[in-house]
């Protein structure tokens, strides 16, 4: 729930801005739920998520999703690919640090 959330909040976000939506998909299923926007100013999100281990004390949710924008002031792409599970939000992109 919480990541619907957030993404209804970057979604809200792209829009203000004066963009147009370009693309939207969506499946929500009772064992998981996948996503995808684009907008005209670059911003796109994806998401797929499962019910992992569904009626045993460990279930949980997994998504695997990726999301990028354009810099408005560099034009430069940047995307995060993510995977948030029971081991928490776990991001990866060239722009951001990896730890050592």
């Amino acid at each position: 729930m919480k990541f619907l959330i957030v993404f209804v909040a970057l979604f809200a976000v792209a829009l203000a801005g004066g963009a147009e939506l370009l693309k939207q998909d969506s499946d929500v299923r009772a064992d998981g739920y996948n996503f995808a926007f684009e907008t005209s100013d670059g911003t796109a999100h994806t998401a797929d998520g499962k019910l992992k281990d569904a009626g045993t004390e460990h279930e949980s949710q997994v998504v695997h999703g990726s999301y990028s924008w354009v810099d408005d002031k560099t034009g430069e792409k940047f995307t995060v690919n993510y995977v948030a599970d029971e081991n928490g939000f776990q991001p990866q992109g060239a722009h951001l640090p990896v730890a050592p």
